[in-house]
């Protein structure tokens, strides 16, 4: 497929989806590393408390919380 056909079905919202290899695809800047890190009880709990009320995984509170703090903080 030529890519002005590519970019016109993409402009026209048709599904291109069969035309992508993502087996190598990459998120520069986004890749993942497990850390582990230990929190009080108190602190999971507030966080659990949260996350509840913003029907969100406690994983992405932290995530969204750090990320706050350093965008303030650079």
């Amino acid at each position: 497929m030529k890519a002005k056909d590519f970019d016109k079905k993409f402009d026209e919202g048709e599904d291109i989806s069969q035309h992508l290899d993502i087996s190598k695809a990459r998120r520069p800047e986004q890749e993942q590393k497990r850390v582990n890190v230990d929190f009080p009880v108190w602190m999971i709990q507030l966080l659990d408390k949260e996350a509840k009320r913003l029907g969100v995984p406690r994983q992405s509170i932290i995530k969204v919380w750090v990320a706050e703090r350093l965008k303030k903080a650079s």
